[in-house]
């Protein structure tokens, strides 16, 4: 399948003038999302942790999404540094590490999105029987939707060949993340881990985001007994669950589009060189979008959660936090945290 690829490919369009083109996209990207997705999940998991208790509004889950992001952010310079300098001289097993993490922080952003809209949306819809200051099942959603991700995940470092390690010593680049060869697996078996993937990752979580959008907007218009009373605590449930949507249709729904467009690019199943080439040179800005999670969500937890926002406009000190998580344990007070 490579081998066929790289033919057809090379009578359509020079690839180093497409290599190049991705580096560059990648590079730009990738610098400009640093900084503010380093410094809006470090701030975000410092608040949630030290100033937050009260989870049952999904704030176990936003820690988790922040974890997620997290984790990509910190393979960012070594990325940068790859595709500014097209050589990788952190050895392979550094290499596999930081292509995995990019898959488990996407897949990980969309499942922590999912448990976001659909708390949200249980809060409003069963206040009765959600509404507790101590989730602890939440722990255990955590844990198992990590180890989901982690295990799913997989694949995509399993199917790259690195056989570029035979370079080593010579005047060849090592190739690095996309640009790994793919070992040569049979056309089912790639359809069905692309199946898969495309509707455990995709299509089911965007469904799930979208209906939990539609209920919790719902809600507004009817009053029931069964409803929050507060309003404006319906709306602020409508401002998250939104947010997560938009996120999810900006920086995931781009990228799951193209994904199967660019597997038939690479398998040499689009015969037209014109739709290939915008294939391949699409993708590439939707992985980005996709790498764009990272930064938009600080901003989500900032403009729709109201503690989050209070918390950074009017900061407390530890030592005024502690005190007065204190008081509240001697006087028996439940501090509602949003």
């Amino acid at each position: 399948m490579n081998a066929s690829w790289l033919n057809v490919s090379q009578s359509c369009q020079d690839l180093g003038s497409l290599k190049t083109y991705q580096h560059h996209i990648y590079a730009v990207v990738y610098s400009v999302i640093l900084a503010p997705g380093l410094l809006g999940n470090v701030l975000a998991l410092w608040v949630f942790r030290l100033y937050i208790r009260d989870t049952k509004k999904a704030v176990m889950f936003m820690m988790n999404l922040a974890v997620a992001d997290l984790l990509q952010v910190l393979s960012l310079p070594l990325r940068i540094y790859y595709y500014l300098n097209d050589t990788w001289p952190f050895g392979l097993p550094l290499c596999m590490i930081c292509f995995y993490l990019k898959y488990v922080n996407m897949y990980a952003s969309i499942y922590f999105l999912v448990c976001i809209s659909v708390r949200r949306c249980q809060l409003i819809m069963c206040p009765l029987r959600y509404n507790s200051s101590k989730r602890k099942g939440d722990s255990l959603i955590c844990g198992l939707g990590w180890l989901l991700v982690c295990l799913c995940c997989l694949p995509f470092p399993l199917l790259r060949n690195p056989s570029y390690e035979s370079n080593i010593g010579s005047n060849v680049s090592m190739q690095c993340f996309s640009e790994l060869p793919l070992r040569t697996v049979s056309t089912p078996v790639v359809w069905a881990l692309l199946i898969t993937a495309e509707l455990l990752g995709f299509i089911i979580p965007l469904i799930s985001v979208l209906a939990c959008a539609c209920l919790t907007a719902g809600s507004l218009r009817k009053a029931t007994a069964r409803a929050i009373p507060d309003k404006g605590e319906r709306r602020r449930a409508l401002r998250m669950v939104l947010s997560c949507a938009v996120v999810f249709l900006v920086c995931f729904v781009p990228y799951h589009v193209t994904m199967p467009l660019d597997f038939l690019a690479k398998a040499n199943a689009l015969s037209d060189c014109s739709l290939r080439n915008l294939v391949l040179r699409s993708h590439p800005v939707m992985l980005c979008l996709a790498s764009l999670n990272c930064s938009l969500d600080p901003l989500m937890y900032y403009f729709t959660t109201d503690e989050f926002w209070r918390r950074l406009s009017k900061p407390e000190i530890p030592e005024s936090m502690i005190f007065n998580r204190r008081v509240s344990c001697m006087t028996g007070e439940d501090l509602d945290d949003d």
